[in-house]
């Protein structure tokens, strides 16, 4: 892959003055072969795989930091779904899976694991029962172990069961870290239309259709883009497009360029480049900044959707000329307390939790690091999580909800979650009671147009 003179000036620029960065490097790896017939046997032997497998991966993340000057935010780790591995042994609590993961992951000095996950679109085995009951004791006593739960497809439907349950299961967790306004629930994420080739955190996982292990890249970049976009203040939105067109497919080249490398130093294969903008809670690193650079006064205003919608569409287009391989979630995440443009959005009354799911339909992920009161019921949790998962399952996308009830906090109160997480105002939700809603339980089937073949 070559590059101009001015094509490595320029993005030298975005490194500097714009905050473009790697995200994230995640190897993922499969367990599929570690199962036993005991607990204690399992775990060992998915301790020597990733001590063996993972090793290399933050010493060879940092060695291309510092030889190409790109900054890696976080190297990570995915593995297969541990419902799926755990099955064979039939120990009743899986936690201990998730405090061995959480070892191994300080052993290895990567920031997160993602896989205490399960995937129930269609309906439960036993094994998935027991993962899914020993999330909220699981993720309360780890520091780096992230849980995702698939509740819906386009082809299943939406498991209401599971919904009504993630309801509890969200309740229960964020009561165990009341201490730290919940945060185990900033590591828990429900699905519909779960990728299995995600490498961002809560909700990557090493899906059971993957290689035997791969590395997966996810770029950022928002800055970059609304840097972009200054010049063309005024201009008609087919200039804006190709403009948001042009910065996508540079980010995605150099975010081609890192994976390949490091998929090349580790000795596996190069899985997939996420294309996701990806803020953090720094100033300038903000997609609902983009959306205001595009002409709207804030994030939330009437226009966001439609914005937004541009905005996704444009970074896919611009990315799939960079990389052959093009996964995970790839669009605009617009997580509340990641994004100091929609905090400030939150913080000012334009942007509601309503305003927010309108704008999932058109983005790459769901509800996101969304603070709402901690005495909000588990039914209307649960009910959140339905409206969001109908939206992915009849539209044919991913749709995700990483909500947190922060125990003791009221709407317009802070909540800080530290980090990359960052922090948010409490927003309110409707009072009116979804319980007889949710109580019906059973499955809400796949739409018409899932019948394909």
């Amino acid at each position: 892959m070559l590059f101009s003179a001015h094509e490595i000036t320029e993005t030298v620029d975005m490194f500097l003055r714009h905050k473009l960065d790697i995200r994230a490097i995640t190897l993922g790896v499969s367990l599929l072969d570690c199962a036993a017939s005991t607990g204690s046997a399992t775990r060992e032997r998915i301790r020597e795989k990733l001590m063996r497998v993972a090793g290399p991966l933050v010493t060879v993340g940092e060695a291309i930091e510092t030889e190409y000057g790109v900054p890696i935010i976080n190297k990570r780790v995915s593995v297969t779904p541990i419902a799926l591995v755990a099955a064979s042994a039939r120990e009743a609590d899986l936690t201990p899976y998730a405090t061995m993961l959480d070892e191994v992951a300080g052993e290895l000095a990567v920031d997160f694991v993602g896989g205490f996950s399960a995937l129930v679109q269609k309906g439960y085995a036993e094994a998935d029962r027991r993962l899914i009951e020993s999330i909220p004791e699981a993720l309360s006593v780890t520091e780096r172990v992230c849980a995702s739960v698939n509740l819906a497809s386009t082809k299943s439907g939406i498991n209401m069961d599971a919904v009504r349950q993630m309801g509890a299961i969200i309740t229960d967790a964020a009561q165990r870290t009341a201490s730290r306004d919940g945060i185990a629930c900033a590591k828990l994420v429900v699905f519909c239309n779960a990728p299995e080739d995600n490498p961002f955190m809560a909700g990557a996982f090493h899906g059971p259709g993957e290689a035997e292990s791969a590395l997966n890249v996810g770029v950022s970049g928002p800055g970059v883009v609304k840097a972009a976009l200054e010049s063309f203040r005024g201009a008609g939105f087919d200039e804006v497009a190709e403009a948001i067109k042009k910065t996508a497919f540079k980010i995605t080249r150099m975010g081609q360029l890192v994976g390949s490398e490091a998929a090349r130093r580790l000795g596996v294969p190069f899985g997939i480049l996420d294309l996701s903008l990806a803020p953090t809670p720094e100033v300038g690193d903000s997609v609902a900044r983009i959306l205001e650079e595009l002409g709207l006064e804030t994030a939330g205003a009437h226009g966001s959707t439609a914005a937004l919608a541009l905005l996704t569409d444009m970074v896919k287009k611009g990315g799939v000329m960079a990389s052959t391989h093009v996964g995970g979630l790839s669009g605009a995440f617009i997580p509340v307390s990641e994004d100091e443009g929609m905090v400030a959005a939150v913080g000012s009354g334009a942007l509601t939790l309503d305003k927010l799911e309108a704008m999932t339909c058109v983005c790459s992920v769901g509800l996101d690091m969304v603070a709402i009161p901690g005495d909000v019921g588990e039914s209307t949790i649960s009910a959140i999580i339905a409206d969001e998962m109908a939206i992915g399952m009849v539209n044919g996308k991913t749709t995700a909800v990483r909500i947190i009830p922060v125990p003791g906090k009221a709407a317009g109160d802070w909540a800080e979650f530290g980090g990359l997480l960052g922090g948010a105002p409490v927003l309110p939700v409707h009072p009116y009671s979804s319980d007889a809603f949710i109580a019906r339980g059973g499955r809400i089937p796949a739409p018409i147009h899932s019948f394909r073949n």
